[in-house]
């Protein structure tokens, strides 16, 4: 009797669920304000947005990452990074301060582009969960997106950002700064006096960044830190969270797995991380008013990346290429542009050692097949299949003995690979031994753009100088076509804008 009481529940206290109700519920929250520019990501966002929102803000910001972890990987300083990010970041990604509003406060613009910002972090914050290795590059490329907009930002806006953030730093008293005095001044290189800063004392784990460069002076598991030393503390609070967030969010992404709208483009997102390949469309490769035909692809083939100069080295020594080499390379030649009747006539006059009824029963069907001229449904025959992209070519099986596909950088011991690339004209030490350094790290796009960057340096120079091209015009190259389009225009002098 007694139990029974105990356990027993006034029927007018008990909560009333309707699953119908709680099902069909609406939220209660459905839009934030973004009273800053700076963000720590800590609010899910759950308003509204298309699927195409969904897709393209994904994309823009992907391409940021992907300059970011590339400028990382090649090594450029702060200041070049910082160069080479700033238009990008006004192409894809703007991020406003309140300063920049007549009223001083987050007008409808400055609120859209916060938007964004807010939902293309968490989109991606989905892609990237999936593995530790994708989450560790994008916890990395964010921290120093992070601490690129924290420097950049308005001083006031900064400060009501931290005050927002209720940190828990613990302000060390003018006494104990006193006591400590001469500690602090050992402790901490570069400072002039001990009392013009304003010093905070943190968990030391929470500044492994100063720590490491022995910046601040340790005490009973504290680091006392001055007040100039506050982007650190904060990047480290940034990066800590956000690691823990996507510990958490790896831990759901089982639930994700029935939505067939979104699994497949979180997915390929986050295949294409390391390259933006995703941002690629069908016809980026093509060049206005280039002469593309059977007869220039001999010319034109100096324009090529390594991947494609080597079959097409490859194909004027044997006269043959095997087929996914054929493959590869047909898809890139209906990339740059070059007809199905001018492909057919080059791939006839390559393979000589064919009579003409040996090369239209084995090869002509697959040449047509590849630019949608015959199989395959209504919407394929009108496209064909899409030239390769780095990262395809990158995943796809390596060549074996007899094969020349694939890519140079990944597949070609580091001998061959050398060869190849002096056979090309580079020959500068500094970039081979580059080249070699991102081939042992697997950076295989950083490599191959260092090839590009040396390859093309004096007409870089000459068309930023002359205002043809801006830094947004140089973003890392994530395909083969991408790289012939590049090359040839900065050649000819040509206006990318003009050709997009």
């Amino acid at each position: 009797m007694i139990r029974q009481d105990i356990h027993r529940i006034d029927p007018k206290k008990r909560a009333v669920l309707d699953h119908r109700k709680k099902q069909f519920a609406t939220p209660t929250y459905k839009q934030q304000d973004y009273p800053y520019r700076l963000n720590f990501y800590e609010i899910p966002p759950t308003a509204e947005i298309t699927l195409e929102q969904f897709e393209q803000w994904a994309i823009d910001r992907l391409k940021i990452l992907a300059e970011i972890e590339s400028c990382s990987y090649r090594n450029k300083s702060a200041a070049e990074t910082a160069a080479h990010i700033t238009p990008l970041l006004q192409k894809f990604l703007p991020l406003s301060a309140n300063t920049s509003s007549p009223s001083g406060a987050a007008d409808q613009r400055l609120r859209n582009e916060r938007q964004k910002d807010h939902y293309s972090h968490f989109i991606l914050r989905l892609a990237f969960s999936a593995t530790e290795d994708l989450r560790r590059r994008f916890v990395r490329a964010e921290t120093m997106l992070f601490r690129f907009r924290f420097q950049q930002d308005d001083s006031r806006e900064r400060r009501a950002f931290i005050e927002s953030l209720n940190l828990n730093w613990e302000p060390v008293s003018d006494q104990e700064r006193h006591e400590l005095s001469e500690k602090l001044h050992n402790g901490t290189p570069g400072l002039r006096r001990v009392d013009e800063e304003t010093w905070y004392k943190v968990d030391w784990e929470n500044v492994p960044e100063l720590v490491e460069r022995r910046a601040v002076f340790l005490a009973k598991g504290k680091a006392y830190v001055p007040g100039r030393e506050q982007l650190s503390i904060v990047i480290a609070e940034f990066t800590a969270r956000l690691e823990r967030a996507l510990e958490l969010t790896s831990r759901a992404l089982p639930r994700l797995d029935e939505d067939d709208r979104l699994s497949p483009i979180l997915d390929h997102l986050s295949k294409n991380f390391e390259n933006a390949d995703s941002v690629y469309t069908d016809g980026e490769g093509f060049v206005d008013g280039a002469p593309i035909n059977a007869a220039s692809i001999d010319h034109l083939s100096q324009y090529f990346p390594a991947c494609m100069r080597s079959l097409h080295m490859t194909l004027r020594k044997s006269h043959h290429l095997k087929h996914f080499g054929r493959l590869q390379y047909t898809l890139f030649l209906k990339g740059i542009g070059l007809s199905l009747e001018d492909c057919i006539t080059f791939w006839r006059q390559s393979f000589r050692g064919f009579s003409d009824d040996e090369f239209n029963s084995r090869y002509k069907y697959n040449i047509r097949h590849a630019y949608g001229d015959v199989g395959g449904d209504a919407n394929r025959r009108n496209r064909g299949a899409a030239p390769f992209s780095c990262n395809r070519i990158l995943k796809e099986t390596g060549p074996s003995v007899g094969q020349t596909h694939g890519c140079p950088y990944r597949h070609f011991s580091i001998d061959n690979l050398t060869g190849l690339l002096q056979s090309m004209g580079v020959n500068d030490r500094d970039v081979l031994r580059g080249v070699r350094e991102d081939v042992e790290k697997t950076r295989y796009h950083s490599a191959c753009n260092r090839v590009f960057d040396w390859t093309y340096r004096t007409e870089i120079k000459k068309a930023k100088e002359d205002g043809i091209w801006t830094q947004s015009d140089l973003q890392m190259i994530a395909h083969p076509n991408e790289y012939f389009k590049r090359a040839y225009l900065l050649k000819q002098g040509g206006n990318p804008q003009k050709n997009e």
